[in-house]
């Protein structure tokens, strides 16, 4: 983009073929033609049927897909079915979910308000602000929203909150004259942006960007550029699921060729393969981490954070570093005073009394000499105005009895060259002036100062304590403004009555942190995660900030904007980990800032309100928005949005996402381990010459009805707040770890081994009452294993056994359902099953206890082994 605020008006009226006067209407019509309307472009939408079919885009649903097709054409028909309601019922899931499509772009032309006032023909017209052009000049007054970038052409002590794109709260003051040296958005004075709104004065501005040329327009190209990120547990299951897929396929071609090689017919072998294949594939694996995440989300209601993407819930348990903007989410995101300085000594606020008089007289200077009303919680004005006013309602001074008390009879409004605001009432039969300023220009015009003793000569000691309050506050990150007054003999003041004042004080004001930020901070390092500053507000404010809640420690340093652009991003990289604090900083800045630190192996979230946290929210890991104070544009780019705009309940949803990822590996598991059992069961019965233990039917049962029901518990288990002891996982930490599948293989060969006891007894009897027997066990068997799944060490005789009443409740399902297809004779030839004798029942119910305490026993002796090692 060019740089317009370098430029003189002269300059830019040519290059625009402009003037003061503005364009005609035929230029104006001409221009919308070329350039298109004054609005933001939308990305094209994909439809429900490609989003529903790219949900078949996993190789583990492929494998199944073709297995089903294949069966149904040898007559499997049963098979097939139940394989196609299956992945039928994963896509349509993952395709509901999809539809929650990004809305950022939609929310960002929300921001160009309807109307706007243009110079046409030289003419004050009101048209919709889509059809501004470059070139027109815009008239701005309080409470307008601007509706394009701009140069500003005349200014009237113009104020523009630009918060939303700067993220600093205090109201930017503009001016008309040229920047000679290069300057970051929030410092370009002479110009306006788009989405921005005008909270004091009036000016114009010629349009030197429309639509996606400005600044709110590169926000949405950033918006477009930063890609979803997948979480680490996504990363993991994609990975298992690729070599859980070559696995499969390299055995089930090997024990199809054994079986053709045994004089087996090809039917009889691909149905052996197929089984194989849905004994390992894990069907409902991608469901059911979807819907305990989605029960979780529900959780996380209650807790004030409504999760917009399910991964979010995941991604939160291994979150390193929090990325925070300052305005609105570490602070209040309003001006409130902090300390005076009166009578040579400085007052905090909770030490004000009424009985100060020289006190009084300041607070009632700072309300008359005001713009600002606040009235039953509505705020009209300048944020410093609004201080001003509620610093004098919270120590007994109506302003409202003030203004009434004492009218206003004269004014000089402030501008940015004079940085002084002056008016007139009448007290006592008398009028007065009060103006109120910059400390620094305040003081070249006092005369005299109010003390407790009365007015007195100013002194060059007086001047010295003045500046060293001054000093004091600013260095604490205070804004600072200056008070005088003095008699007059007329209503009628202007400019050049602003000298020979007595000077009656200073009030400083600050954005002050949220309450339960600084708890909130310390609960984050504690539990190992590395709070991060990032904010358009001034270093200096920023860094006493974040020194006061505990984010600015020793060693750490903090970095403006114009230091992070002269920077490479391998500088950054290698800079990142010593910088607690950034100030002055844009939107690209933060996504490069998010980017240096997942170049560094961390999982990132970025948390923020404004439009310009908005690209970097979609670039972390998981963004999060605040919900009150946040815009459309950051909730709709963010993974999760916080109800009550409060930092700490981030600590809690981190809580809550360790706790969501350790059950949902409880779940995994409990799934593998099962599964496990079940290939090497069919592997065994393919080396040894037995006939196939299950049918396709078997498996699909235990997957779909059998296991879901208990991994979904297992999902849903007890939470607790011993995981926020924990350092958060390395973002190269798979779920599958070596500990993890070495437990997955021998609990799963556990229960094989019992399994094929029971297939050896049925196989006394016929093969058929093997296999149900075999079938019978497997079912029984997992279902068990969900009680083996809740902890690592042995609980058996624990109240932790037992707490979860889902897995309970799943239990006496499942074992209600498999005793159905056992006993109802209805079921057998759908299920592939014999009838079983009160006996044989006896012996299924015997094998699968088996598995509980053998497995029991070994974790009991793995925690002693572990202990002594």
């Amino acid at each position: 983009m060019s740089k317009w605020y370098q430029e003189t008006k002269e300059t830019i009226f040519s290059r625009f073929n402009s003037s003061s006067t503005g364009i005609s209407m035929q230029e104006a019509q001409r221009r919308r033609e070329e350039y298109g309307y004054n609005e933001l472009e939308g990305e094209k939408k994909k439809s429900l049927l490609s989003m529903f079919f790219e949900q078949f885009q996993d190789f583990l649903v492929l494998i199944l897909v073709v297995a089903a097709i294949i069966s149904g054409f040898l007559g499997d028909v049963e098979s097939a079915v139940v394989i196609f309601v299956v992945i039928c019922i994963n896509a349509i899931l993952g395709t509901v979910q999809q539809i929650k499509a990004e809305l950022s772009l939609n929310s960002l032309k929300e921001l160009s308000m309807p109307n706007a006032k243009v110079l046409r023909d030289n003419t004050v017209c009101v048209i919709p602000s889509k059809e501004v052009v470059v070139g027109d000049i815009v008239l701005l007054e309080a409470g307008d929203y601007v509706c394009a970038d701009g140069r500003i052409i005349e200014n009237a002590s113009l104020k523009i909150n630009e918060s939303a794109l700067t993220g600093e709260s205090i109201s930017a003051e503009k001016e008309d004259t040229i920047i000679t040296q290069e300057v970051q958005i929030g410092d370009r004075k002479n110009m306006v942006f788009s989405g921005s709104f005008v909270t004091y004065g009036r000016g114009s501005f010629l349009v030197t960007a429309t639509g996606m040329q400005t600044e709110v327009g590169n926000i949405a190209t950033l918006l477009r550029e930063a890609k979803n990120k997948k979480t680490p547990l996504q990363v993991s299951l994609d990975d298992f699921g690729k070599k859980l897929a070559v696995v499969i396929l390299l055995i089930c071609a090997a024990l199809f060729a054994m079986s053709i090689f045994r004089g087996e017919s090809v039917m009889n072998a691909f149905l052996f393969a197929v089984a194989l294949a849905v004994a390992a594939i894990p069907e409902a694996l991608s469901s059911i981490v979807t819907i305990v995440l989605a029960f979780s989300t529900q959780k996380m209601v209650k807790e004030n954070a409504i999760i917009r993407k399910l991964q979010a819930v995941e991604g939160l348990g291994s979150v390193s570093i929090v990325c925070s903007d300052k305005t609105g989410t570490l602070t209040q995101n309003k001006m409130v005073v902090q300390k005076c300085f009166v009578n040579e000594k400085i007052i905090e606020d909770e030490d004000v009394t009424s009985e100060d008089s020289l006190l009084n007289e300041l607070m009632l200077a700072g309300v008359l000499c005001n713009d600002a009303t606040y009235k039953d919680g509505t705020e009209i004005g300048d944020p410093t105005e609004i201080a001003l006013i509620q610093f004098a309602q919270n120590h007994d001074l109506s302003w409202e009895e003030a203004r009434k008390q004492y009218q206003r009879l004269g004014e000089v409004p402030f501008d940015s060259d004079r940085k002084l605001m002056s008016v007139a009432f009448e007290k006592n039969n008398r009028i007065y002036m009060v103006v109120k300023g910059a400390v620094d220009v305040l003081l070249n015009r006092v005369t005299q100062i109010e003390t407790k003793d009365g007015i007195k000569e100013i002194t060059k000691e007086d001047m010295v304590k003045i500046e060293e309050a001054n000093h004091i506050f600013s260095s604490s990150g205070l804004r600072v403004l200056a008070f005088a007054r003095k008699e007059t003999d007329t209503a009628s003041i202007g400019v050049d009555d602003e000298n020979n004042l007595t000077f009656l004080g200073l009030i400083a004001m600050m954005d002050p942190p949220r309450p339960e930020s600084k708890l909130a901070v310390e609960t984050c390092i504690q539990a190992g995660i590395r709070p991060i500053m990032i904010t358009g507000d001034h270093k200096i404010t920023a860094t006493a900030i974040a020194k006061e809640i505990g984010i600015m420690k020793d060693g750490y340093k903090a970095m403006d904007g114009m230091e992070l652009e002269a920077m490479s991003d391998e500088e950054l990289k290698n800079t990142v980990e010593q910088v607690a604090v950034y100030a002055r900083v844009s939107p690209e800045h933060k996504i490069r800032i998010v980017r240096a630190w997942q170049d560094k192996g961390n999982i990132v979230s970025m948390t923020g309100d404004g439009v310009n946290d908005a690209p970097a929210l979609k670039q972390a890991d998981v963004g999060v928005a605040m919900g009150i104070t946040g815009t459309e544009v950051a909730k709709d780019a963010a993974s999760m949005v916080l109800t009550d705009d409060n930092f700490a309940t981030i600590v809690k949803a981190i809580e809550t996402g360790r706790n969501v990822y350790n059950n949902i590996k409880k779940s995994i598991q409990f799934l593998l381990s099962g599964n496990t059992a079940g290939i090497l069961a069919v592997v065994y019965a393919g080396l040894v010459g037995l006939a196939t233990p299950f049918a396709p039917v078997h498996l699909l049962f235990i997957n779909l009805l059998t296991d879901s029901l208990p991994a979904i518990a297992l999902g849903l288990d007890n939470h607790t707040s011993e995981v926020m002891k924990a350092k958060p996982r390395a973002k190269d930490e798979g779920i599958m770890t070596k500990d993890f599948m070495s437990n997955i293989l021998w609990q799963g060969l556990i229960i094989a081994i019992n399994t094929m006891i029971a297939y050896y007894f049925g196989l006394r009897f016929s093969p058929q009452m093997a296999s149900t027997m075999a079938f019978a066990t497997l079912c029984l068997s997992r279902l068990v294993h969900g009680y083996n799944s809740k902890s690592e060490k042995a609980i058996l005789f624990s109240r932790e056994m037992w707490n979860n009443h889902y897995l309970n409740a799943a239990f006496v399902l499942g074992f209600v359902l498999l005793n159905a297809v056992l006993l109802v004779p209805a079921f057998a030839p759908f299920f592939r099953v014999e009838m079983v004798s009160t006996y044989q029942l006896m012996i299924i119910y015997l094998c699968s206890l088996l598995n509980l305490f053998e497995i029991q026993i070994i974790k009991h002796a793995l925690s002693i082994f572990r202990k002594n090692k």
